[in-house]
């Protein structure tokens, strides 16, 4: 599957919609980025059944401002609507892999109850 723009409007369906969504927040003047970017494209072909998602930080700021994006490229993950992995800078495709398999061995049951026990805190 190719990589998909994201905007403010197409956000919330995408990541309710999709079990494990990667999120790509770019610039277009950012050096970095542009390096990533076929990395990411890459992957994104080879994972299917992921949706490899990119937010442009220029064009979609409420996005970038909700989700305190101050570093680019930044990498975030959703699974089952909750965000289970965020980390600035480009990644090489060993380390990406490395992730979406992480990420797809996840157990959401403890992550929950994880997240549940935090909160009482």
């Amino acid at each position: 599957m190719a990589t998909v723009e994201l905007t403010l409007e197409s956000f919330e369906g995408a990541i309710n919609g999709n079990d494990i969504v990667l999120v790509d927040f770019w610039a277009p003047w950012c050096g970095p980025c542009r390096q990533f970017a076929p990395v990411y494209d890459t992957m994104s072909e080879r994972y299917p059944d992921v949706v490899f998602a990119k937010i442009n930080t220029e064009e979609q700021r409420e996005l970038s401002h909700h989700f305190q994006i101050r570093s680019i490229p930044t990498l975030m993950v959703f699974r089952e609507q909750i965000i289970v992995f965020s980390q600035p800078g480009a990644l090489p495709p060993a380390a990406l892999a490395d992730i979406v398999e992480k990420v797809r061995d996840l157990d959401m049951d403890q992550v929950r109850k994880d997240i549940a026990e935090a909160e009482k805190v």
